[in-house]
């Protein structure tokens, strides 16, 4: 199997998702934009995996690769190419398919509960506890199925079609990843009603981290038919 990952800031690492693509003896590609943005033929590739970043996908003027990011990113769908988008690279999938997007109403940094929307597609438990670190939102783009929602932002998870499904929150997440994260934005943890503090953050469980990283694993066997 052939993995192509977009990476958008050398802060936000697969997770992981490594061990997933570890355990299938994958080959392992990166376009990494902040080094980049050499893209790859499609034909070569079974699954593109699009990951965050504290950039907008409306910044083209200060990160101009994001136009042809877009464009791959469509042309991926029309092929039919598994994708799996988190956070950012979950807004990129939406704007790719025609969804509008904007900031949501408030910031959600930490670990909060989403709940599955109940339909015929993939299913999250009713609750999970996941991370969290997004500040804008999408409409639901047309012909989209919804999967999950929170208390502060709707549109949580969307499924284009059998294999392709948008992230808002950071299932990879591991405690490494999150002190990079925390490293680098350090300065969005400003007291608010969905932003935890550092310390509550990183108090996160064992038992937590293993949750969401089995339901990452399942998505992936999903859009794969692992």
């Amino acid at each position: 199997m052939n993995v192509h990952i977009l990476q958008h800031v050398s802060f936000e690492g697969i997770g992981s998702i490594d061990k997933w693509l570890n355990q299938r003896n994958a080959n392992v590609s990166y376009t990494r934009f902040y080094e980049s943005n050499d893209l790859p033929a499609l034909s070569k590739i079974d699954l593109i995996i699009i990951m965050g970043g504290p950039m907008s996908v409306h910044d083209e003027l200060e990160f101009p690769w994001l136009v042809e990011e877009k464009r791959f990113l469509r042309e991926a769908i029309s092929a039919g190419i598994p994708m799996l988008g988190i956070c950012l690279g979950a807004q990129l999938l939406a704007s790719a398919l025609g969804a509008e997007i904007y900031k949501n109403s408030q910031k959600e940094i930490g670990w909060f509960d989403i709940t599955k929307v109940p339909n015929t597609d993939f299913q999250f438990p009713d609750t999970l506890k996941v991370f969290h670190w997004h500040g804008e939102t999408f409409t639901l783009p047309e012909g989209a199925v919804q999967l999950a929602q929170s208390v502060a932002c709707e549109q949580q998870a969307f499924q284009y079609g059998k294999n392709i499904i948008g992230l808002q929150f950071h299932l990879e997440t591991t405690p490494e990843t999150i002190d990079s994260m925390i490293a680098n934005c350090n300065e969005e943890l400003v007291a608010d009603n969905f932003i935890q503090s550092k310390s509550i953050i990183k108090s996160s469980t064992f038992k937590d981290y293993e949750k969401i990283n089995k339901q990452m694993s399942s998505i992936l066997n999903y859009i794969t038919n692992f």
